[in-house]
């Protein structure tokens, strides 16, 4: 991803009610023409917008408004009160609080209190925490929001009310298919009316987020893939409630003493198939984003932190740079710091690859959402909230998954005309099949050609590929310790010849294992039942290695006595 204009600020927006690539690509020009916005970028896959803007000139609020008057919102607002001291109770305060990307307005409940309302994925209560901190207002949390499950809810219920949705269409239509296929063996007195009691509630229930949407669009003076929808299914329901009704308006039928046919089925079907794609899409999305959320889940949600006299369990987004942390073996670190006291040693796989762990002593670095083995020490805070190694991890792989990749800029070429292209051609086929079809059925062939043309046409596809391809791509990556910088480095993967890799741990299965075995005085067997004996009282993972390998070989141990582990050498045992 290009790096940010200097000077400007940059705020990732989550968007909600994008149902395709011209959804994304109209916030896109939307934002473009905001004043002080330098860049827009919006992927339709992440359903987020990227925005780089002079923050003297524009900032959330204009950018959260500007999405709410294209038809779109972004994640609902969250709130975060906070207790400060009086003495720090100031229009700067307010002000330096206003000047955070993401949040949309501050308060002031109390003389010692602050509120601050943003938006969720743009900010955090840490964020907001330390700008505080840095003005000297030494907050405290009053409530403890969680963004991140927050976000995750929201996403839950869009996904849960789209199934809903899809599973009454389909419950819905399926019948309305049977007696249209059945060729006459289904019919009987009153079937039109049927069909239309089947057919209504699919499109004014189950249609209606894509009639919005089209509504939105048109309101815009835009089209896309919903307009065309919107135009096939409810002309031939329209047709088909009026042929159902009033049928002696259709003279070539009434003549023969026959019904004029009615399209209900197409209508039906056609919601109910959009409704299965953005519920596949749905998925695929629920699945790439599975990455960010395992990689946020790995740091614990609390941290044992030294308070005056008192060992005191916060919440980590409570805890500052400063804090003494008590770490106990078999825990996670909660933030990055130094070893102040003890010994200890950890596994930092998740984050070096290396699969052997690290002794840490006093002086050494610690890392958060790394594992505590053996040992407890403890360390001084030195990064926290998006500062801490995992948290850049993590903005990575956000970045990446929202990078255009060369080839996507073809896909949106293309997707900016698709759907006036396909609007035109529908017209044309009306058209042609009104002029040359037979009389007696020239409109409900003019009618369901023009239908077919505007649904079977479908540009989601086209703009959703190379998006979802990449948040696939480096998703997957991420879950293996591979990092991606974005789509571009995807796209020229395809065409690696050799990998050059610089250690052998990262291509390790994760824990040692003894291998060879060299013994100068004694029988191989003897050699290693006395040093799986003595490493039996260890934690050590390569004390680990040699005591399963002497019990893979069936070697019986024997009690070590006057057992003592030597940091950094290794044990004393008889």
């Amino acid at each position: 991803m290009p790096e940010p204009v200097t000077g400007s600020t940059r705020v990732d927006l989550p968007i909600r009610g994008m149902t395709c690539s011209a959804c994304a690509r109209r916030i896109e020009k939307g934002l473009s023409k905001v004043g002080g916005v330098t860049r827009a970028h919006v992927n339709f896959a992440l359903a987020r917008a990227t925005v780089e803007y002079a923050p003297d000139q524009a900032g959330v609020p204009s950018l959260v408004d500007k999405i709410e008057q294209l038809g779109f919102h972004t994640a609902d607002p969250m709130s975060a009160t906070f207790a400060v001291d009086e003495a720090a109770a100031s229009s700067a305060l307010e002000a330096r609080l206003a000047a955070v990307p993401g949040v949309l307005g501050v308060t002031r409940p109390a003389v010692d209190q602050v509120a601050v309302r943003y938006v969720p994925g743009t900010t955090d209560r840490a964020s907001l925490r330390r700008e505080l901190e840095q003005a000297g207002a030494r907050p405290r949390s009053i409530d403890r929001p969680h963004e991140a499950d927050a976000g995750a809810l929201e996403e839950a219920r869009e996904t849960a009310d789209l199934r809903r949705r899809f599973g009454v269409a389909a419950a819905l239509s399926a019948p309305v298919v049977a007696i249209a296929m059945s060729h006459g063996a289904l019919d009987f007195p009153g079937v039109h009316g049927v069909q239309l009691a089947l057919t209504t509630p699919v499109l004014l229930y189950c249609g209606a987020p894509i009639f919005r949407a089209a509504w939105a669009s048109l309101r815009h003076r835009a089209a896309d893939m919903n307009t065309l929808v919107t135009l096939g299914t409810s002309t031939a329901y329209l047709y088909s409630v009026v042929a159902t009704l009033m049928p002696g308006l259709f003279d070539a039928h009434a003549a023969h003493g026959s019904a004029p046919p009615v399209y209900y089925e197409a209508a039906a079907v056609i919601i109910t198939l959009v409704l299965l794609g953005r519920n596949l899409e749905a998925n695929a999305r629920n699945r790439a984003g599975e990455a960010i959320r395992r990689l946020v889940g790995l740091a614990p949600r609390t941290a044992r932190v030294i308070r005056g006299d008192a060992e005191i369990d916060i919440d980590v987004s409570d805890v500052v740079a400063g804090d003494l942390v008590v770490v106990r073996p078999g825990e996670k670190i909660p933030v990055d710091g130094e070893v102040m006291d003890g010994h200890s040693v950890v596994d930092e796989s998740m984050l070096t690859g290396e699969s052997r762990p690290v002794e840490k002593c006093m002086g050494a670095s610690v890392y958060g959402a790394t594992l505590n083995r053996t040992g407890s020490f403890r360390f001084r805070a030195t990064r926290v909230g998006a500062d801490t190694v995992l948290a850049q991890i993590v903005r990575m792989v956000g970045e990446a998954q929202g990078a255009r990749a060369p080839i996507s800029r073809l896909a949106d070429e293309v997707s900016a005309i698709f759907t006036p292209t396909v609007l035109a051609i529908a017209a044309v086929t009306f058209v042609a099949w009104l002029a040359m079809a037979p009389p007696g059925t020239r409109f409900g062939m003019a009618l369901m050609c023009a239908v077919s043309v505007l649904v079977v046409a479908c540009p989601c596809a086209l703009g959703l590929a190379t998006p979802t391809a990449i948040l696939v791509g480096t998703g997957r990556g991420a879950e293996h310790g591979i990092l991606l910088k974005g789509g571009e480095a995807l796209e020229m993967a395809g065409r690696i010849d050799i990998v050059v890799l610089d250690k052998t741990g990262t291509i390790t299965e994760g824990r040692p294992v003894l291998t060879d075995l060299v013994a100068l005085e004694l029988a191989d067997d003897d050699l290693l039942r006395l040093a799986a004996s003595a490493e039996r009282g260890s934690e050590h993972a390569l004390a680990d290695a040699i005591v399963r390998a002497a019990r893979e070989r069936g070697l019986p141990l024997d009690d070590a006595t006057s057992f003592q582990a030597v940091p950094g050498h290794g044990v004393d045992a008889v």
